[in-house]
């Protein structure tokens, strides 16, 4: 069996253009609608799962949950478990994931300060793709 020979530097070779690339997951992760909304929740402060789950509106316990857990694995989310009872779990960002929440907080400003143009945008676009009627 052959030896698959690794990159000694990853980077080097990461191209989020190629179909296999790690950093396709990692983007992935990163920009999902909770992620995306879990970073830019963690940038303020660090948070219990309740209280995360109430700032961002609209997630389910199971997919906070489950994007908590992702982030976690990649590194961008610190999960700090205290022996106490009841059980406290607070969660926070590591640098990377500050590093992460700061480029899409910048995005998700962009975003709601462009909701006009784009709801104006999709007015048009809507007009010109209704059918025209026939007399």
């Amino acid at each position: 069996m052959a030896v698959r020979e690794e990159s000694a530097d990853p980077k080097k070779d990461a191209n989020v253009n190629q179909a296999m690339c790690p950093s396709r997951l990692i983007l992935e992760h990163v920009t999902s609608r909770w992620g995306v909304l879990v970073l830019a929740a963690l940038l303020n402060r660090s948070y219990r799962f309740s209280e995360l789950r109430r700032e961002i509106g609209g997630v389910s316990e199971k997919m906070l949950a489950q994007t908590l857990q992702t982030l976690e694995r990649d590194g961008f989310v610190h999960r700090d478990a205290k022996p106490v009872i009841p059980p406290r779990v607070d969660y926070s960002l590591t640098e990377l994931g500050r590093e992460a929440a700061e480029q899409v907080w910048g995005l998700a400003r962009w975003a709601e300060k462009q909701v006009g143009e784009v709801l104006a945008a999709r007015a048009v676009y809507d007009v010109s793709k209704e059918p025209t009627e026939r007399q």
